[in-house]
């Protein structure tokens, strides 16, 4: 991040202040997510270690991005640079235990009853790899500080998905409880969108970038997910598995119990 924001200083000290506080508050918002699930009954510690290495994973990323965030905004760059590349590291353990933890839970035939198995195969995989792909763009841009930073904060806005599932009623949102989980996702950007609009007068092109990716992932996923490609990677994925007696597209009945998260 070695240039400044179109406009000077005085833009480039308004872009981290925005930055910061979204960040902030996209932490709070997974914070929040986990934290109601844990008090409502409905997680529990009593999970595989492979549930929580993901969880650990992933909320290391949530703090990576909010220390990034941070570092900027209080000039810290030599830190910032160093723990860019531990960020770029941390993409390979995220791609492979969520895909991982994805398999496992379409396998054991325990997808949450309110997303259609096959749906929940494809849409976790493909917002993983977008997620990648708009951070590995901002790595590659990184000179480029308005990109840098935007392509980032779009790529971090798709990882809000399982957060805002959680906040969500989603069994009332049945079937469109994975759309609307995505929808609440692209709260972020549009604020962003308002944010250039309001400071500069204009949308910065990163946005497009950003939010055209976002889109894509929503388009391959229901694309796939109605499609013989994605019958036939169902199939595959579950042979032999309990999973393979579970319809892809058909939602699974309510639990009798509580429902409960982080299968045992």
């Amino acid at each position: 991040m070695a240039t400044l924001a179109a406009g000077g200083p005085i833009e480039a000290t308004k872009d981290d202040r925005f930055f910061l506080r979204a960040a902030m508050l996209m932490a709070l918002t997974v914070a929040a997510g986990f934290s109601l699930q844990l008090a409502m009954g409905r997680s529990t510690f009593h999970s595989p270690p492979l549930v929580h290495a993901h969880a650990i994973t992933f909320m290391g990323w949530v703090t990576l991005y909010l220390l990034q965030n941070v570092f900027v905004a209080t000039d810290r760059m030599a830190l910032h640079r160093k723990l860019g590349w531990i960020g770029a590291a941390w993409l390979v353990p995220m791609l492979v235990l969520g895909c991982w933890v994805t398999v496992a839970m379409v396998r054991r035939g325990q997808v949450p009853f309110f997303f259609r198995p096959l749906q929940f195969l494809v849409f976790d995989p493909v917002t993983l790899f977008g997620f990648i792909g708009l951070t590995v763009a901002a790595i590659l841009r990184r000179r480029e500080t308005a990109w840098h930073r935007r392509l980032h904060y779009c790529g971090m806005s798709l990882l809000l998905g399982p957060a805002f599932g959680r906040l969500l009623p989603m069994p009332l949102l049945q079937p469109w409880a994975w759309e609307a989980a995505f929808a609440a996702c692209l709260v972020f950007p549009a604020a962003g969108v308002i944010a250039d609009r309001r400071r500069t007068g204009r949308i910065h092109p990163a946005w497009r970038w950003g939010i055209g990716t976002i889109f894509a992932t929503l388009l391959v996923t229901e694309a796939v997910t109605y499609s013989p490609v994605g019958a036939s990677l169902y199939r595959s994925v579950t042979a032999g598995s309990p999973g393979a007696a579970v319809a892809p597209l058909d939602f699974a009945p309510p639990p009798a119990g509580p429902l409960v998260t982080g299968r045992g």
